[in-house]
């Protein structure tokens, strides 16, 4: 099982017309609900309201497959992303979000995934933390998807150095292109990207540069894919499936099992868990939402 801890919400998208729609969302959860639909055992760890849009939540967790621990929160109301797109289906988001997840066990598991809003707002950001640590005194797997919202961030070389703190302790780091772009302006992308496998239980970087692909960085190599031709509807969770499937494709490959935890794959595996990872945000990016696909609607022999 791979655990997933994070913010749970309600994505309220409006599109360039003003028509809007209600699904639930929040990357985290995104990711729990994407590893469910790969037949990947995940369980998330969240808050959500005692509210109409917190049973959407959960039921959509349970529905995909996965399982999830919903501690309420102190207000009684779940959380609110209100995702606006663009002619291009290119979303901006604000939020009404609360974050004061308490201490949490960590059950036993394969694997940690964090990231986003999760790790980022306080009070909620200790309880996440603390998990990372209890996830690397058992040294387990940790993956990390930094995901910045530029309104959550007031200290931009704080949060570089917070972003470079935790990437540290976790062996898989994924950022896009904005991520990056947003912590240290003046480098290139790739430059951040590398000084984030730097860390020292790092093992491999994925830098997520959208329409143009992503890019690993690992083992000395550094491995990019494009997508093929896409007729986007919109973007929003593309980057959340992207994770998910990279973490299902290492559970098939049995690469949490490795002592380390490490990550020895060689330039054609990288190739591949990159275009696998490329292809399922590119259906993503085909629907409305953030509405991953289960692995039967991939193309024959994915992640071929």
């Amino acid at each position: 099982m791979i655990v997933v801890a994070g913010e749970a919400l309600i994505d309220v998208v409006v599109d360039s017309d003003g028509d809007s729609s209600e699904t639930p969302g929040g990357s985290p959860l995104n990711v729990a609900v994407g590893l469910g639909r790969l037949d990947i055992p995940a369980t998330l760890i969240s808050q959500v309201g005692h509210d109409e849009r917190g049973g959407l939540v959960v039921q959509h967790v349970t529905g995909s497959g996965g399982e999830i621990v919903a501690v309420p929160t102190a207000s009684g109301r779940t959380s609110v992303a209100t995702a606006r797109l663009d002619s291009t289906g290119a979303a901006h988001y604000d939020f009404d979000l609360e974050w004061s997840l308490p201490r949490q066990e960590l059950p036993p598991c394969r694997a940690l995934h964090v990231g986003s809003l999760g790790t980022l707002l306080e009070p909620g950001r200790d309880s996440v933390l603390d998990l990372v640590e209890q996830a690397c005194a058992r040294e387990l797997f940790v993956s990390y998807d930094a995901n910045l919202r530029d309104s959550f961030m007031d200290d931009r070389e704080r949060a570089w150095r917070d972003v470079r703190a935790l990437g540290a302790r976790c062996t898989l780091v994924k950022l896009s292109d904005e991520d990056a772009e947003l912590l240290d302006p003046d480098s290139d992308p790739d430059d951040v990207a590398r000084t984030l496998l730097r860390g020292d239980r790092t093992r491999m970087v994925l830098l997520t540069r959208g329409s143009k692909g992503a890019t690993a960085y690992a083992n000395g190599s550094e491995i990019s894919a494009t997508p093929r031709p896409v007729e986007v509807v919109d973007t929003v969770g593309a980057g959340d499936a992207f994770m998910a499937a990279t973490l299902a494709q290492l559970s098939d490959l049995d690469a949490f099992e490795r002592p380390g935890p490490g990550l020895p794959l060689d330039e054609p595996s990288l190739a591949r868990l990159v275009r696998g990872s490329i292809e399922v945000a590119a259906v993503t990016c085909e629907r409305r939402g953030a509405n991953p696909p289960r692995r039967q609607d991939l193309p024959a022999g994915w992640p071929a």
